[in-house]
C-alpha cells in the first residue's frame, strides 16, 4: 500500500494505485493522481472523468473499456464516445486509468 499526500493529507492507495476509500478523492486528488501518470487534465478529461463518476452512481461498478465507449457517445455523443479520443486522452488504456483518476475502483474485468 502507498500514499499520496495532497493539500497535507495522506490518502491511500492500493498496490495498482487506485484509492482504498472511494471518500477520499476530489478535484485535486484528482489532479494529483494524474501528475502521478505524467498527465495533466484537460476540460476534455474531466468530462470523462465526470462522465465516469456519473456511471458508477447510476451502477455502482466502473465500466470496462467498451461499456465506456459506449456510454460515452450516449452522452456525449459519438465524436467523444469512440476509443480514439478517449485513448488519446488516457494513454491507450482509459477505462483504467480514468477509473483511477475518477476515484473510482478498477473495472473488474481489466487486467
Amino acid at each position: 500500500m502507498s500514499t499520496l499526500n495532497v493539500d497535507g493529507r495522506d490518502i491511500a492507495l492500493d498496490k495498482d494505485g487506485y484509492l482504498i476509500d472511494l471518500q477520499d478523492w476530489s478535484r485535486p486528488v484528482a489532479e494529483a493522481l494524474a501528475a502521478a501518470e505524467g498527465l495533466q487534465l484537460s476540460a476534455e478529461h474531466w468530462e470523462i472523468l465526470d462522465l465516469l463518476r456519473a456511471f458508477y452512481a447510476e451502477f455502482q461498478l466502473s465500466p470496462a473499456n467498451r461499456p465506456l465507449i459506449k456510454y460515452a457517445a450516449l452522452k456525449l455523443g459519438t465524436e467523444k464516445g469512440n476509443s480514439l479520443h478517449l485513448n488519446r486522452l488516457f494513454k491507450g488504456t482509459p477505462a483504467k486509468l480514468a477509473a483511477k483518476l475518477a476515484g473510482l475502483p478498477k473495472p473488474t474485468n481489466c487486467l
